[in-house]
């Protein structure tokens, strides 16, 4: 798709949110293919009815951007500058989506229908999150220097965004359940916290091995942690967020392991929904943002330890006791908030410039 020298011209905030409204049937279509795959036996078939949820958003969602194309070019516009700005990978990404979904249906029917750890290694799977998660981020490509929106949007304003960057995220999560601490129903994040074993060493001969329980507790905080926190520094860096912004972000990151546990994890998802409110808070007192580095990053590891706190204190609330292992439940929250700092430090290492309307 060549260039005419055509200037590319901008979509209006509500197509944007029609784009990000779609996308959510997208979403939540895999989000229905995911709880098949985790709670039902024997799928054997390509064709099922949450796939056929899943693909119709597909193709509501891409009808819908090749539609805006499509105005652009009867107006005169020809090449990329038909296609408004923001929008161009989420057009390119719609024929690979098919391709690679094409390539899903030939994968099922000939080698069978993965039910274990093997689903998020699919390499058609893969190329299908790949391909969604630039569809489903239109939105935000088109929001993010889009004329008007300014420093200070409002809710409002800044929603399809927000929606399109939580449903990608969402998918990341569901490819990296295997590494999530999401999915943990609250006796079992005490228990894991609570596991520690001591061999006898004598004081200062080292630290106490952990079981293998803990250590993978440990390792998923900090991989949902990094997941969760990361696009709302993107954001932060952006813009200042209007308050709601991270509770609406995380209540929709919650529902893909809501899915596929099937809610059995109700208390430790309302946890994350909390820790977004908190946030929301935090941003309110503190307002980082790209040119507010020193807030910016207390926001960032200060986010981050609520959201651990809240994580161990609802999981002990709802278990009737604490961990017995007190470095684990005291210290990993502290070990998220620094991490949730050290990611702060990466994506804004020095002030940025004022962005202006």
């Amino acid at each position: 798709m060549a260039g005419t020298g055509q200037p590319r011209g901008r979509v209006s905030h509500s197509t944007d949110l029609v784009t990000a409204l779609l996308g959510i049937w997208f979403g939540v279509g895999l989000m229905i293919d995911a709880w098949a795959h985790s709670n039902l036996a024997e799928l054997e078939t390509f064709f099922t009815p949450w796939h056929a949820v899943f693909y119709s958003g597909f193709a509501v969602v891409s009808g819908w951007i090749i539609w805006q194309v499509w105005r652009n070019v009867r107006a005169g516009r020809q090449g990329l500058a038909a296609v408004p700005t923001g929008y161009l990978a989420g057009l390119a990404a719609i024929p690979a989506f098919a391709a690679f979904g094409f390539a899903d249906m030939l994968w099922h029917t000939v080698l069978g229908i993965e039910t274990t750890i093997d689903i998020f290694f699919s390499p058609s799977h893969l190329g299908l999150i790949v391909t969604m998660t630039l569809i489903l981020t239109t939105p935000l490509r088109s929001a993010w220097n889009a004329p008007g929106i300014g420093p200070r949007p409002s809710l409002g304003r800044l929603l399809p965004a927000l929606l399109g960057l939580a449903f990608a995220t969402a998918l990341v999560s569901l490819f990296l359940s295997y590494g999530g601490a999401m999915h943990y129903r609250p006796q079992a994040i005490v228990e894991a916290l609570s596991m520690a074993q001591n061999t006898g060493a004598a004081p200062g001969a080292g630290p106490r091995p952990i079981a293998p329980s803990a250590d993978r507790m440990a390792t998923a905080m900090v991989v949902t942690n990094v997941v969760m926190l990361s696009p709302v520094l993107l954001l932060a860096r952006r813009w200042l967020l209007p308050f709601g912004s991270v509770t609406i972000m995380y209540a929709v990151m919650v529902l893909m392991p809501a899915a596929q546990t099937a809610l059995r994890n109700l208390p430790t998802l309302l946890s994350f929904v909390a820790a977004g409110l908190v946030s929301d808070l935090l941003i309110r007192r503190l307002r980082p943002s790209g040119e507010r580095r020193a807030a910016y990053w207390a926001f960032a590891g200060l986010s981050a330890l609520a959201t651990w706190t809240l994580y161990i204190g609802v999981a002990s609330a709802t278990s009737g006791r604490l961990p017995a292992v007190p470095e684990l439940w005291t210290g990993a929250p502290i070990v998220a908030g620094l991490i949730g700092l050290a990611l702060g430090a990466l994506l804004l290492p020095n002030p940025a410039t004022a962005v202006r309307a």
